[in-house]
């Protein structure tokens, strides 16, 4: 196979074993059987979807945690970036805007380190005719705090502020950067806390979704979870789906039957997983989705998106990019894993947009017409 290469700001198109048990408040996620052929590392034998590929022009160095979004009549795309290495003292947070999501203007500087942290992309709260920009930062120590910046656009951009919790204290702790709002008001999510980042659903009632946070309850379960991405099941659950450092290269999850207030202890699924971020979140007509690279290993070298009717039983997927597909990697640095990193996805304008990095180089977007699922 030919191998298809990213354009700079340019498009290329490019063509889930039914186990499962029952947490609290519905069904932990589960496969329908022979969805993935773990033997074939190039499709996972899956069938492509057709889908653009999008390249924002940025800096040579070291690009992860992409964010897209859309306010008004432009795209929002957010990205971490540093000269080289992953998590370095001069590290940024640059963003770049677009009226099509193909031209993109120069990246400009969001957030830059200070004499005791440096910044990453926490995602997107927009609220009526303003959007923010989560900013984490982390100190040499190890551990972090969560603040934002504003702006109702024109480029103009106000100053950070603390995300706090509801006794008014700085969130001490790094937001996970798909924060979910349900159709009350609530917004839920999930932060990391102390130095050794601990993970804990947080939730809000505040309309600004930038105060009045809480921790819910969350009991100690399988495995060593990180970065979740949550959606709402058929049965009206929350779902959470993590990363598992304890390197079962499967994903854990946990479920929420109270809007996010108290969650069951995370067990491990049958879903593979590479031990890396992934994404999940609901189609408009409620369909489920995550997307991720579900390779039972740590390469990152695939790109999988898999739907499921009820959020339970994910019982289709499409490859959306594969080894083949990949560039080879223009330079080195600390962390550059080789493959399709950190995916986040959004709903904008009836499409299904997934934002990553590739090699941890390239600020990628993926669209995906909804109408072709």
């Amino acid at each position: 196979m030919m191998a298809r290469h990213i354009i700079s700001a340019g498009v290329l198109w490019i063509g889930l074993t039914l186990i499962g048990c029952t947490g609290k408040g519905g069904d932990i996620p589960r496969l329908a059987p022979d969805i993935f052929n773990s033997e074939d590392t190039l499709t996972l034998g899956l069938k492509r979807l057709d889908a653009e590929f999008h390249r924002v022009p940025a800096s040579e160095g070291y690009a992860n945690n992409v964010l897209l979004t859309r306010f008004g009549s432009e795209y929002y795309c957010i990205w971490q970036y540093s000269p080289r290495d992953e998590d370095s003292p001069d590290t940024q947070v640059l963003y770049s805007t677009s009226q099509d999501a193909r031209l993109w203007t120069k990246p400009k500087i969001l957030a830059g380190p200070s004499d005791t942290s440096f910044p990453s992309p926490g995602g997107w709260i927009q609220r009526g005719d303003s959007l923010s920009a989560v900013i984490n930062r982390f100190s040499a120590a190890g551990d972090g705090s969560a603040s934002y910046v504003t702006t109702r656009g024109r480029g103009i951009w106000g100053k950070e502020h603390s995300i706090t919790m509801s006794d008014g204290i700085q969130m001490d702790g790094i937001l996970e950067q798909d924060p979910l709002m349900l159709p009350g008001g609530r917004t839920v999510g999930a932060a990391h806390f102390g130095k050794d980042l601990t993970v804990c659903p947080v939730y809000t009632d505040d309309p600004s979704g930038l105060r009045g946070w809480k921790k819910a309850a969350f009991p100690q379960g399988e495995g060593k979870p990180l970065e979740p991405s949550l959606y709402t099941s058929k049965a009206g659950s929350l779902v959470m789906l993590f990363r598992d450092q304890a390197s079962s290269f499967k994903k854990l999850a946990s479920i929420s039957s109270d809007n996010g207030e108290s969650w069951s202890a995370p067990v491990t699924t049958v879903i593979p997983d590479s031990r890396s971020k992934q994404c999940a979140g609901n189609l408009p007509d409620g369909r489920s989705f995550w997307v991720g690279n579900p390779t039972g290993s740590k390469s990152r070298r695939v790109l999988v998106l898999a739907l499921s009717s009820d959020g339970a039983l994910f019982d289709r997927a499409w490859l959306l990019a594969g080894p083949d597909d990949l560039p080879e990697r223009r330079n080195d640095g600390k962390f550059k894993t080789l493959g399709y990193n950190y995916p986040k996805a959004a709903i904008l304008d009836n499409e299904l947009w997934v934002s990553l990095s590739i090699n941890k180089e390239d600020v990628t977007l993926v669209r995906i017409p909804i109408s072709s699922l």
